[in-house]
């Protein structure tokens, strides 16, 4: 779990950075919508990079072995996140600046698709039986911390001075990587590797090239998890990315208020997640599941009635319920719903095929093209955002049927 959180954090506090600060330091001679696109189309390029990533890194820790997987993909997100932190800024090195963004942002967006899969099944694998749906929840559990150590990091160099804020606040995150770090990697090489896949190789069951026998041979149960995928990256990228540019651009709420909302969402996650794998192995995850996803279709647009009512207490509420509720039954019990779609010696390449960028970019090619509104994922500002997005999510919970 600690391992994910530090990078989820990494990948969270470049989101949390394009949304507030990134366009005014790498992008100044846009104006400020067309600053903030260009900035969330760094954002993007992460989402892009993630098939990739996870085919290559799900073969290999099928073939080697998930833990030096995990140790690569570690290093692989800290490191561009430091430098990041390094960059000069657009007035120092002009549009080298967000070439050297782009550059890192692709690394990061190639470790996180080999992360997920490989930590849930590090998880899955060790858990005794009767509580594989619960060992399956902690991984997912890390981004809420993740979440909430960005958008702390982010909301204490809030309160500096902006110009301060522009000049040196912004970095402080980025370095702080660095300590992160070095807890992580302390923390994985001593992790045993996975019993199941000592298992496989010791019986010579392992598949020349798993993704191709995967896609072959179990589309169904691809498309299946693919579709599940859907709504819940939606939602997420929804109410925790796009959702802090609408509200401090479009509707003009504090930067730290709209912060802490989200910190304060992502702390009744830390506790409802792993609360999601318990249930899981008592009444069944994808019943779970199931309910996050109605809870998408009846909340989405609730989600942005709050948020624009400007009320302190009612922007909590919206992200309370948004990530510490509905969020936790869509990821919570992903790690054990989708591990027992695939044959066990398969499972490492198929967790991160389906992944988040892929599947995201399917689901809203549709979206990029609407007047007004663009995906959540590569967001910017949405001028109706409160008939757009939430039905987009919605629209993609169909695929669990």
């Amino acid at each position: 779990m600690l391992g994910t959180t530090i990078e989820w954090y990494d990948f969270f506090i470049y989101g949390t950075a394009a949304a507030l600060i990134f366009n005014k330091i790498f992008f100044p001679s846009f104006d400020p919508i067309s600053g903030t696109l260009a900035a969330f189309a760094t954002y993007s390029v992460g989402f892009f990079a993630r098939p990739l990533g996870g085919i290559v890194f799900g073969h290999f820790g099928d073939k080697v072995g998930r833990k030096s997987m995990l140790l690569i993909t570690l290093m692989m997100m800290g490191i561009p996140t430091i430098i990041i932190g390094l960059i000069p800024t657009y007035e120092q090195i002009g549009y080298w600046a967000a070439v050297i963004l782009v550059l890192m942002r692709l690394l990061q967006g190639l470790a996180v698709g080999g992360e997920w899969g490989g930590a849930v099944l590090m998880a899955v694998e060790h858990a005794p039986e009767g509580k594989k749906g619960f060992f399956g929840s902690l991984p997912q559990t890390g981004v809420a911390p993740g979440l909430i150590l960005s958008s702390l990091a982010m909301a204490s160099v809030a309160r500096l001075p902006e110009a301060d804020m522009l000049n040196w606040g912004w970095r402080i995150p980025f370095l702080a990587s660095a300590l992160l770090l070095a807890v992580g990697w302390f923390i994985r090489i001593r992790v045993a590797e996975s019993p199941d896949f000592e298992k496989v190789k010791q019986r010579g069951h392992e598949v020349e090239v798993p993704v191709v026998h995967v896609v072959k041979h179990h589309w169904l149960s691809l498309l299946k998890v693919s579709g599940a995928r859907m709504a819940e990256v939606t939602w997420f990228y929804t109410v925790a990315t796009f959702a802090l540019t609408y509200g401090t651009v479009t509707l003009g709420l504090p930067k730290t208020m709209m912060l802490n909302a989200v910190i304060a969402g992502a702390a009744v996650a830390l506790f409802t997640m792993p609360l999601t794998g318990l249930l899981g192995d008592k009444i069944g995850h994808r019943k779970i599941f199931v309910v996050g996803s109605v809870g998408i279709c009846l909340f989405g647009f609730a989600f942005f009635k709050l948020l624009g009512s400007g009320s302190v207490g009612a922007v909590y509420l919206a992200m309370v319920i948004a990530i510490g509720l509905i969020y936790a039954m869509l990821y919570g019990p992903e790690g054990s719903l989708f591990s027992v779609q695939f044959p066990r010696k398969f499972a490492t390449v198929v967790f991160p095929l389906p992944c988040k960028s892929l599947v995201l970019s399917v689901a809203d090619w549709p979206h990029w093209w609407r007047p007004g509104c663009l995906s959540s994922a590569k967001v910017v500002r949405c001028i109706s955002p409160a008939t757009s997005l939430p039905w987009g999510a919605c629209r993609s919970s169909v695929y669990l049927a």
